[in-house]
């Protein structure tokens, strides 16, 4: 991560993990599973945390959307999708609520956690395979 990156996460209320992210540890993650034992996968794992409550899941658009409330106020809204049969695509945007200019990375470590604990729960393939999934089409 080069500079820009670091002040940019560090001043941010924002975090949003992506394909191409300059955080590693932020890159889109890829499961060997379907999109719908994902989807109740996270959500149990989302119900299991204090202060966390699941107020929408959306299964037809791949869609969660999570409300934090212990600790820093947050909103999160999670993304699976089924790029190909058994190879599922996990992203995390969360959003801080803070009078502050900066959650002081509290988002990006959330994220980072996240990704790790679903790491356990399910059969990690890899992060940032978009391209590789482009090329073999």
């Amino acid at each position: 991560m080069g500079f820009k990156e670091t002040v940019q996460t560090i001043i941010s209320k924002h975090t949003e993990t992506k394909e191409n992210h300059t955080d590693k540890e932020l890159r889109t993650h890829y499961y060997k599973s379907t999109k719908d034992k994902v989807i109740k996968e996270i959500e149990s794992m989302l119900n299991q945390r204090p202060g966390f409550s699941v107020s929408s899941v959306s299964e037809e658009r791949g869609e969660i959307i999570v409300n934090i409330n212990k600790g820093k106020k947050a909103m999160m809204v999670v993304t699976v999708i089924m790029v190909r049969p058994f190879r599922t695509a996990v992203d995390f945007s969360i959003a801080t609520d803070t009078m502050l200019f900066s959650d002081f990375g509290y988002s990006r470590k959330l994220a980072a956690e996240l990704y790790k604990e679903l790491n356990k729960r399910l059969t990690f393939v890899g992060t940032g395979l978009g391209d590789e999934l482009t090329k073999s089409w």
